[in-house]
């Protein structure tokens, strides 16, 4: 695959657009440079063209035509090929995925001639799109020398969550190697039914919808845990998890009547092991809070402490909660440089205590021996629909990973762009929580 250069990316989307921001009786024409609607290449495989025409019609589609005419920009069958194809790649990858910036050189001689990409990581975008456009063209798009990894919640609470996911998608199959999708907690059934998502496909796809929808939770199953960049960079949407220890019991013999324990008790939570993430179930709708298979949801619930050792998350009802002893332990016990994370917008960082607040995009959370814990958020005067007229105005942020170290995370924050085009909700932002606390952990059951 020939991968592009910086000189063969696509131009900013607002190249192409109709300025204004509300929606018509009559819709608009698109530009004439706009090819719509979308289709799917004859050969099956994406192009760089493809993914830039993508780009611009998904934004000027969002500000000129209202959702429920979203198939006449991309029809159920093109989103059934993406999908498919997209799926297939993600349930193939490893839990935890290694991710190696070093690549050999093509015309070089020597086996030992390699160049190394920087590596930007990227915290949630939750259906933001025009933000995560911007921050596609001010970092760079994906190239032979730029790798993307995403830290999940693509969707929910923005109005642009399917674009967002699907745009995404599109790189992926484009550039397997040069971005990776990991999981968030809302790429879950639960979230998505109570935060937007769900309901956004329904009005976007209409009859059709159930169908979209299911075929993106499908998704959402094989989208990674975790990865490891470099050898010495740790990425997840919460953070760590615990062990769980699974032993047969010693009362039956033989193979298939064996009964299984499962300790879980919070009084004895230790540091789970990458052998057991990498061993963890993640096609799950639901990570579980209890039973045997809790690291999905470790993983994707968790969060930082200030207080020392490790302990069940009471706040979210699911997950763990971890200070700055088990950092250091994580980092040392795999000679770690940083754990990069998301997970906390500036709604739920205003009510940790002893933390500072998502004003910057990102935080430093832990420093110790091995190395740093970091937070990055990435969705821009967060959420898009807000409750209280006095808003967060918080600036989004992605970090940077140069060689040949990776380890020293350089922070680029950014603004949101305005105006927003105009959109409504697709969940009752007045009546639910800002943050994801107090789960109904009743309607997460998965069977």
């Amino acid at each position: 695959m020939n991968l592009p250069t910086d000189s063969e990316q696509p131009p900013p989307p607002d190249s192409a657009t109709v300025n204004g921001t509300s929606t018509s009786d009559q819709n608009p024409e698109p530009p004439s440079e706009l090819q719509l609607p979308i289709s799917w290449p004859q050969d099956g495989k994406l192009t760089i063209e493809w993914i830039q025409n993508l780009t611009l019609c998904f934004d000027w589609s969002s500000k000129n035509l209202p959702p429920s005419e979203f198939p006449s920009v991309l029809p159920v069958h093109v989103f059934d090929s993406l999908i498919l194809i997209a799926s297939k790649m993600l349930h193939k990858e490893p839990n935890c995925v290694p991710i190696q910036p070093f690549r050999p050189e093509p015309d070089s001689d020597s086996e030992s001639s390699s160049s190394a990409a920087s590596v930007v990581v990227v915290g949630d975008v939750h259906g933001q799109l025009h933000d995560l456009l911007f921050l596609l063209r001010d970092a760079g798009y994906p190239s032979k020398d730029r790798i993307f990894v995403f830290n999940g919640d693509y969707v929910d609470r923005g109005a642009w969550g399917l674009e967002t996911f699907l745009l995404l998608l599109a790189w992926k199959v484009f550039m397997p190697e040069n971005i990776y999708l990991l999981r968030g907690n809302h790429e879950s059934k639960y979230c998505t039914s109570v935060y937007g998502f769900e309901k956004e496909v329904m009005v976007k796809y209409s009859d059709k919808g159930k169908h979209v929808y299911r075929k993106c939770l499908g998704c959402f199953e094989g989208l990674p845990l975790a990865s490891i960049i470099a050898g010495c960079v740790y990425t997840a949407h919460g953070g760590l998890f615990r062990s769980v220890t699974v032993t047969p019991s010693k009362r039956l013999k033989g193979k298939k009547n064996r009964k299984i324990n499962v300790t879980t008790d919070s009084k004895n939570i230790s540091l789970g092991s990458l052998e057991e993430l990498s061993k963890a179930r993640r096609s799950v709708l639901d990570p579980p809070w209890e039973g045997q298979n809790l690291i999905p949801g470790d993983v994707l619930w968790s969060d930082p402490s200030k207080t020392p050792g490790l302990s069940p998350n009471k706040e979210r009802g699911i997950g763990l909660v971890w200070g700055p002893d088990v950092t250091e332990a994580f980092l040392k016990k795999y000679q770690f440089k940083l754990i990069i994370r998301s997970h906390e917008g500036p709604d739920a960082r205003e009510k940790r205590d002893g933390f500072e607040g998502m004003d910057e995009g990102y935080t430093i959370d832990h420093i110790v021996e091995s190395g740093k814990l970091v937070t990055v958020f990435s969705a821009p005067d967060y959420p898009q629909f807000q409750a209280t007229e006095e808003r967060y105005n918080n600036k989004g942020a992605y970090v940077v990973l140069e060689p040949p170290n990776f380890d020293n995370p350089i922070f680029h924050g950014f603004s949101a762009v305005t105006p927003r085009p105009k959109a409504n909700p697709y969940y009752d932002f007045e009546d639910v929580l800002d943050s994801d606390e107090e789960l109904d952990l009743a309607s997460m059951v998965t069977t």
